[in-house]
């Protein structure tokens, strides 16, 4: 008897038995709309929730174009996210074919083309419009946050950890830039 009277003192001492309510987790805070999307992953079936996928992370989203004067930036975009993506970064790339037509391929061709080409292993998805009066819902969302649409292929809009439009860099900004770079680790 007093070694099961003892027993119960420990478990109570320890806090192992209690007459509170448990806690209850807090409940998760509302997606920023910038990210509150689902997108296609490219060439394939895959949905994505933006907000569940990439919320804390800093993102630059870009759309992209094969046969483009700045397609080589895919190697900036791709040494970026590989030097970053430990510390928080994600590059989100669009292909679209808006500008000159210079993304006419299917999805398939895109995303091998980007493999073969720049090994790119950023996420890259669904090829969308991203001009004025046609742009796709996240495009449209940048631009009610303050961006401009796209006036080319690869323009880079940065989005801090809490889904925030902080800038954006035009096409002749390349992505390993000091101004992206720092603009980037400054996010980090």
């Amino acid at each position: 008897m007093k070694s099961t009277l003892f027993a119960l003192g420990l478990v109570a001492i320890s806090g192992g038995v209690s007459a509170e309510a448990p806690a209850t987790a807090p409940a998760a805070a509302a997606c920023p709309p910038l990210l509150d999307l689902k997108v296609r992953r490219l060439a394939g079936e895959e949905v994505v929730d933006l907000c569940e996928a990439y919320r804390g992370k800093v993102i630059l989203v870009v759309n992209t174009a094969s046969k483009c004067g700045f397609t080589p930036q895919y190697e900036g975009l791709e040494a970026l996210y590989r030097k970053y993506r430990d510390r928080g970064l994600v590059v989100l790339g669009f292909p679209s074919n808006d500008f000159m037509k210079q993304e006419p391929g299917s999805e398939q061709e895109i995303a091998k083309f980007c493999r073969l080409t720049y090994s790119v292993e950023f996420p890259m998805f669904e090829k969308v419009s991203v001009t004025k009066g046609s742009a796709a819902p996240l495009f449209e969302r940048l631009v009610a946050a303050g961006a401009p649409y796209p006036k080319w292929n690869f323009y880079k809009y940065l989005i801090d950890r809490n889904g925030n439009y902080v800038d954006y860099f035009a096409s002749i900004t390349g992505p390993e830039s000091n101004k992206v770079t720092q603009a980037i680790e400054k996010l980090l």
